[in-house]
C-alpha cells in the first residue's frame, strides 16, 4: 500500500525564480486580479513618479490611457539610472524593472529618497511581471535609453536610441489578460486617484489623457483630458471635500518639520453630523489609519477640551467632550512623511510607526492651540458645535438605551413585523428588507424559511443625513431594523452579534423604490459602514418583465434583455404592446398570416403562438413562486454587492443627494437627467 501513496520528496518542492512568484500569486502583491488590482498597476508606476516629486526632482507627470489597452506614465524626474550595477553586472534600469526588492528607496541617503511611498522595491517589477509587454524609456545624460520586456523578461539589453534634451522616465505597459479578469481601465477611478495625489503634493502638475476610441458609458460623461494642479495642497483638498456642505470658517492648515519626519494637517468643521477624516503616509492612503491617525484624534480632543475649559465654556461640573463629540462634522486630512515607514502588508493600509503618534499629537496640540488663540471667533463656533454634539449624544444614548431596554423587557423579542428564519448561524442567514406589506406578504410566502428572514418597511424611512441619532431612533422603521440586525448603534456596537451576513435591500424598480433604497444605503453608510466594508450589504435585482410564449416563460431584467429575448423568438419589440396585467399580445407576423388564412379558408382554423409581456410595477404584483424564482432563489437570482471602494466619493455623493443644501442636488439632477433610464413619473 505504501508504494501506492504519493511520495513527498525534494522533487515536490518548487523554487520560483525571478518574477515567477508574482505571476503565480498576483493577489499577494496587488491585492486582487479584478478591476481593483488592474488599477493598482497604474498606481504603482504613478507612485514612483510622485516619489520623485516628494524628493524635489519632478513637477510634471502625464498619464495616458492608450487605445490599444496600454497605459503610459511619463514624468520629468531624474530618470531611472541606466549605468551598470557593480554587483549585478546589469543596467540599473533592467534590475529595477525585473528584480523584486530592488530600488533606490532602501538607503535613505541624499542620492536616493529620504521619503517615498514605494518601500518594498516590488512596484515596477510587479507591474512588469503582470504585463504581457512593457516598454521603458529613460531620458538622462542627453540620451534616450530604451528596453522592452515580455511578461517580466527583457527582450534585449538596454540601449541608447538617440539624443534628447528631456529628462525623466516613460513607462508603458500592457496588462496580461491571462492574469486579470478585466482589462478595461476606468477614467473616473484613475482621475480620482490622480486628483488626490495632486492635492497631497503641492506644486506638482498631473495630466490625464484618454486616447481610447471605445470608452465605457460612464467614461463618456467626462472629457478626455484633465490637468490637476493645486497650490493650496491639502487645504484645498479639505475645501473640495466640503464643497456641498455648510462649513464653519475657513480650512485650518499647518505643517511642521519634526525629528520623526514631516507633519501636515488641514481641517474644517461643517454643520453636518458626519466626520470625514483621511490619513496619508508618504502620499499613500492609509485607509485603516495607524499611529498618525491615533495621535491626531487624541490631540484634537485634548486641545478643544482645554480651550473650552480656559474660556469657561465648559464648567467644572461639566464632563469633558468625548472624541466622538469633537469629530462630529469634522473633515480633516492628516499627511505625514517619514524615512522608514512600517506599513502593514503590501497594500499599505495601516501605518505602524509608533513614533508618529507622538509627533502628530505634539504638532496638532501646538498649532491648533495657536490657531484658537489667534481666531477666537471661529474657535468658539467650533466648541459650540462640539458641545451641541455632546448634548445630542446624551439624548441619543437615552434613545438608544430605550431601544435596548425595549428588547430586554420583551425577552429580546424581535420586531413583530419581522418574519425571522429558523437558522441561528449568521453566516448562512439572509435578511430581506422589502418595501411595503404587499411585497412583504409575497416574500414571506415565497422565501426559504430555513435561512431567509423578511422585514417589511412601511413607507420611507427617515433621511439620516439630516438627523441625529436621537431623532433616528424615534423612527419605528429604523428602530425595527436596528433591533433585527442585533449589533446596536451609536457609541456601542458589537458586530459579533450580527444576526445576518447578507442584508438584502429589495425594493420596487421605480422612483419610489430607488428613493427608499437610497435612504437605506445612507443609513448603512453613515451608521453601519463596517457592514459595507465586510461586503454584507446587497441590492436585489427583481425582473422588469415577464415574457410568455405559449408555455415558455422568460424573465427580463432590463429593456435590452427583453429585446434580446423577443429577437430570439422572432418578434419585433416595437410591434408589441406591453401590458401591466396578464394580457396577451399576438405575434404580429403570425397574426397577419392567420388573418389572411382565415379569409382564404375560414373552415381551416390555425393555431398561433401568442406573446405576453407583463411589466412589473412592483414586487407585490409577483406571486410568491415568481418572487422566489426570480429574486430570492440563490440558484437563479442576481444580487449586487455594495462596496466602499472610494469612501471619499461615496461621502460626497450621499452629501449631495441627501444633504440639506439644495443647489448641489439641483446641479446633480440637471447634469444626469438625460442619462436616466426607465424613469417612472
Amino acid at each position: 500500500m505504501a508504494s501506492a501513496k504519493q511520495q513527498y520528496t525534494a522533487e515536490n518542492i518548487q523554487v520560483l525564480e525571478g518574477l515567477e512568484p508574482v505571476r503565480k500569486r498576483p493577489g499577494m502583491y496587488i491585492g486582487s486580479t479584478d478591476e481593483r488590482g488592474l488599477h493598482h498597476l497604474v498606481y504603482e508606476i504613478v507612485d514612483n513618479a510622485i516619489d520623485e516629486a516628494m524628493a524635489g526632482h519632478c513637477n510634471l507627470v502625464i498619464v495616458t490611457l492608450h487605445d490599444d489597452g496600454s497605459v503610459s506614465v511619463d514624468d520629468n524626474g531624474r530618470g531611472i539610472p541606466v549605468d551598470i550595477h557593480p554587483k549585478a553586472k546589469k543596467s540599473a534600469l533592467e534590475i529595477v524593472l525585473t528584480t523584486l526588492h530592488a530600488g533606490g528607496k532602501f538607503g535613505g541617503d541624499e542620492s536616493g529618497y529620504k521619503v517615498s511611498g514605494g518601500l518594498h522595491g516590488v512596484g515596477s517589477s510587479v507591474v512588469n511581471a503582470l504585463s504581457v509587454k512593457m516598454h521603458a524609456e529613460v531620458y538622462r545624460d542627453g540620451k534616450v535609453w530604451m528596453q522592452d520586456y515580455e511578461r517580466g523578461r527583457p527582450v534585449a539589453d538596454v540601449k541608447a536610441k538617440g539624443e534628447t534634451k528631456k529628462q525623466g522616465t516613460l513607462i508603458r505597459f500592457w496588462p496580461d489578460k491571462e492574469i486579470f479578469d478585466t482589462l478595461d481601465f476606468s477614467l473616473v477611478v484613475i482621475m480620482n486617484r490622480l486628483r488626490q495625489q495632486a492635492y497631497l503634493t503641492r506644486g506638482i502638475t498631473i495630466g490625464l489623457l484618454d486616447e481610447r476610441e471605445k470608452r465605457s458609458e460612464e467614461d463618456q460623461k467626462y472629457p478626455r483630458l484633465y490637468r490637476f494642479h493645486f497650490e493650496g495642497g491639502i487645504s484645498a483638498y479639505v475645501q473640495h471635500l466640503n464643497d456641498s456642505k455648510d462649513v464653519i470658517g475657513k480650512p485650518i492648515w499647518f505643517e511642521k518639520e519634526v525629528p520623526e519626519g514631516f507633519v501636515e494637517v488641514a481641517l474644517q468643521y461643517t454643520r453636518s453630523f458626519q466626520e470625514l477624516v483621511a490619513s496619508f503616509a508618504n502620499n499613500i492612503h492609509t485607509t485603516e489609519g495607524g499611529h498618525h491617525m491615533t495621535g491626531f484624534k487624541a490631540a484634537i480632543t485634548r486641545t478643544i477640551n482645554a480651550y473650552a475649559r480656559t474660556q469657561s465654556i465648559l464648567k467644572e461640573k461639566d464632563e469633558n467632550l468625548t472624541a466622538d463629540d469633537v469629530r462630529e462634522g469634522l473633515t480633516a486630512i492628516i499627511s505625514v512623511r517619514l524615512k522608514d515607514p512600517q506599513f502593514e502588508g503590501q497594500t499599505k493600509s495601516k501605518l505602524g510607526n509608533a513614533e508618529m503618534k507622538t509627533a502628530v499629537e505634539t504638532v496638532v496640540n501646538e498649532k491648533l492651540a495657536e490657531y484658537f488663540e489667534e481666531h477666537p471667533g471661529e474657535a468658539r463656533d467650533i466648541v459650540a458645535k462640539c458641545t451641541l454634539a455632546a448634548r445630542a449624544r446624551l439624548a441619543a444614548r437615552a434613545a438608544r438605551d430605550s431601544v435596548i431596554r425595549k428588547g430586554a423587557l420583551d425577552g429580546m423579542t424581535l420586531p413583530g413585523k419581522l418574519a425571522d428564519c429558523s437558522s441561528r448561524d449568521p453566516s448562512e442567514c439572509e435578511l430581506f428588507i422589502v418595501e411595503g406589506d404587499s411585497a412583504g406578504g409575497s416574500a414571506k410566502q415565497g422565501r426559504n424559511r430555513e435561512f431567509q428572514a423578511i422585514l417589511p418597511l412601511r413607507g420611507k424611512i427617515l433621511n439620516v443625513e439630516q438627523s441625529r441619532l436621537d431623532k433616528m431612533l424615534v423612527n419605528n422603521e429604523i428602530k425595527s431594523l436596528v433591533i433585527a440586525l442585533g449589533v446596536g448603534i451609536g457609541e456601542v456596537k458589537d458586530f459579533s452579534k450580527l444576526r445576518y451576513h447578507r442584508v438584502v435591500i429589495m425594493t420596487d424598480a421605480d422612483v419610489d423604490g430607488a428613493h427608499i433604497r437610497t435612504l437605506l444605503l445612507t443609513l448603512f453608510f453613515r451608521y453601519f459602514p463596517e457592514l459595507m466594508e465586510a461586503g454584507f450589504i446587497y441590492i436585489a435585482q427583481p425582473p422588469l418583465y415577464k415574457i410568455n410564449k405559449g408555455k415558455e416563460v422568460m424573465y427580463a431584467y432590463s429593456d435590452e434583455e427583453k429585446d434580446k429575448i423577443l429577437k430570439e423568438w422572432g418578434v419585433k419589440p416595437e410591434e408589441l404592446e406591453i401590458k401591466d396585467e396578464d394580457e396577451t399580445a399576438p405575434v404580429p407576423e403570425e397574426n397577419e398570416a392567420l388573418t389572411k388564412g382565415a379569409k382564404a379558408k375560414k373552415d381551416e382554423p390555425k393555431k398561433t403562438a401568442r406573446v405576453n409581456i407583463q411589466r412589473y410595477k412592483g414586487l407585490g404584483e409577483m406571486n410568491p413562486e415568481q418572487l422566489w424564482d426570480t429574486t430570492m432563489n440563490p440558484e437563479s437570482r442576481s444580487l449586487l454587492r455594495v462596496t466602499m471602494e472610494d469612501a471619499e466619493q461615496a461621502d460626497a455623493t450621499f452629501t449631495t443627494l441627501m444633504g440639506s443644501e439644495v443647489a448641489p442636488r439641483k446641479k446633480f439632477i440637471q447634469t444626469h437627467a438625460k442619462t436616466v433610464k426607465n424613469l417612472d413619473i
